[in-house]
This record gives structure tokens, sequence and C-alpha cells, in this order.
């Protein structure tokens, strides 16, 4: 059995979604295309694919095979270059899924930076403030606040920060700055929307115990950016990380409330799935990152 090269068809008819369509690709029949699928389960000893009459689709165990079979297709190229070109450049494609705002407004910044020292690398960004799933949406590199609910991936620390509450100076000038966290309840605030449903609990410390508060949801986005600008146009009090509005704190176009008691941790993490190799394409990007947010 030539596994590599069933390994390219397998990844061809993930593409492509057909069998026949990945055979005629590597000049070979439908049949013989089907042939080589089902002789590579069998030496894998799972079912790669659902197959039904209208389309193909992949398995948990054919999502999680062709994640790790297109990073070995990747390494493999990268090595090729490397050795053809005579020197370590960095090629190839990295796959960054990050949350909304701090995409647009300190991450992009940073990408920049990283391509103009390896002009050869690509880049497939998506924001998004509901987290990725790194092997069904195929992402590299994930950025964002927090551990991963997925104990098995590796996080590597970008940077410290903590929650906030914020507003523009002249809404708590007009309202009066809240005394006690459970104010927030009867003031407009501003809540972020995800795949788990609106964020409206917001957790706060009190003496030693966690407590929060279910704001109302006068305004609501599932865009984390969308929610800054809200807060900027006086729109609402919103929860946000610090390193998504440090800027704006900075220029006084918000102010923090409340501070002794939102001090909730919130980490920027870079995070990814182990396995045997690392490309040095994820390795460069994750150390660039680790000195640009930490600087």
């Amino acid at each position: 059995m030539d596994r590599l090269n069933d390994l390219r068809l397998f990844i061809d008819a993930c593409v492509l979604g057909s069998f026949s369509a990945a055979g005629r690709k590597h000049g070979l029949s439908a049949a013989a295309s089907s042939a080589t699928i089902q002789r590579l389960e069998a030496a894998l000893g799972v079912r790669l694919f659902e197959r039904t009459t209208r389309r193909l689709r992949l398995t948990e165990e054919g999502e999680a095979y062709r994640h790790y079979g297109q990073q070995a297709l990747d390494a493999l190229t990268e090595a090729e270059q490397v050795l053809s070109a005579g020197q370590a450049e960095v090629r190839g494609t990295l796959r960054l899924s990050a949350p909304s705002d701090l995409g647009r407004n300190a991450l992009l910044a940073h990408l920049d930076s990283f391509q103009r020292q390896h002009p050869r690398l690509k880049l497939a960004l998506s924001l998004s403030d509901t987290p990725a799933d790194l092997l069904a949406d195929d992402i590299d590199l994930a950025i964002r606040y927090g551990l991963p609910r997925d104990s098995r991936m590796v996080a590597r620390l970008l940077a410290p920060s903590r929650r906030v509450v914020c507003a523009a100076p002249a809404l708590v000038d007009a309202l009066g700055a809240p005394d006690t966290p459970d104010a927030l309840a009867t003031l407009p605030t501003l809540v972020l929307v995800t795949e788990a449903g609106p964020m409206q609990d917001w957790r706060y410390r009190s003496g030693d115990s966690t407590r929060s508060v279910k704001v109302a949801r006068t305004h609501e986005s599932n865009d984390g950016d969308v929610i800054r600008r809200w807060a900027i146009q006086g729109r609402g009090f919103a929860y946000k990380s610090l390193l998504d509005v440090e800027g704006d704190l900075q220029a006084k176009r918000l102010v923090t409330v409340l501070d002794d008691h939102f001090t909730e941790a919130a980490p920027l993490n870079a995070l990814y799935h182990p396995h045997g190799f690392q490309p040095p394409r994820l390795k460069l990007l994750i150390a660039h990152l680790q000195q640009s947010f930490g600087g």
C-alpha cells in the first residue's frame, strides 16, 4: 500500500466531495478511487466517510484524520521547499481564528509585521466571537481569552488580562457611576451574543466569593467590536477584556467602573492541538505574538 498517495487521494476526496472527482485528479477510475478509500479505512480500522446517494460526509474520525493528514502533507511540502531553496524560508498557509475586536484592532498589526518578515507565508484569518473547533474548522491556531474548554489543546500565554465594565465618560456623568454591581441590572448595557447564548451574566467578586449580576440586553450583537463601538458612543455599559479597550481607556474614550469588584482574569492564549510535528511557521508565529502582545 502507498499510504502517502492514499492520503493525498483522501484529502482530495474531502475537498472535492466525490471519490470519482478525486480519482480523476489522480488518474483513477471511480471504482479504483472508492477501493483505495476502503483499503485506507481497513488499514486504519475506522470509517472515514458516511456515504449517501447524494454526498459524502466525514465521520468524526475522518475529520481528525483529515486535520492531521493535511498537516503531514503540509509539513512534507514545506520540507521539500526548504531543501530545494537551500534555506529555512517560511512558506505555506497558517489558518487562524480570533475574536473580532482583538483581531481587527490589535492582531492584524502583529500579523502584518510577521508577514513582512516572512513574505512567502500565506494567512487565512477567521474573526468570530464564538470559539472555533480547530479540527472541524481546519484551524491551525486559535487566539482566545481564557483557558480552552477542550483540555487536550495546548495553551501558550500571550498576555495577561482581566474583565472590566466600561462606558463612555458622558454616559457615566449623565447616569452616575454605579455603586454596586447589582446596580448594573437597572442601567443600559451592551451584551455580546455567541453560539452559547447571550453573555449577560457578568461575574464579580464579593468578599471571598464570586457572584454575577444578570444585566438587561439594551443592545446586543454577535460582534465584540460592535459592542466596543457602541460603548464609545454612549449606548450603555460593556463587559470587555482590558486588552480590547486599553487604547480607548488611555484616550479617555472609555472609563471603567466598579474595578474593585470586576477582577476576573481573562488571559489571552494561543491555542492549538498537540501533535508530533509543529511546522516552523506555527512556532515562529506563536513566538512573535508572545513578544508583540507581551511588549
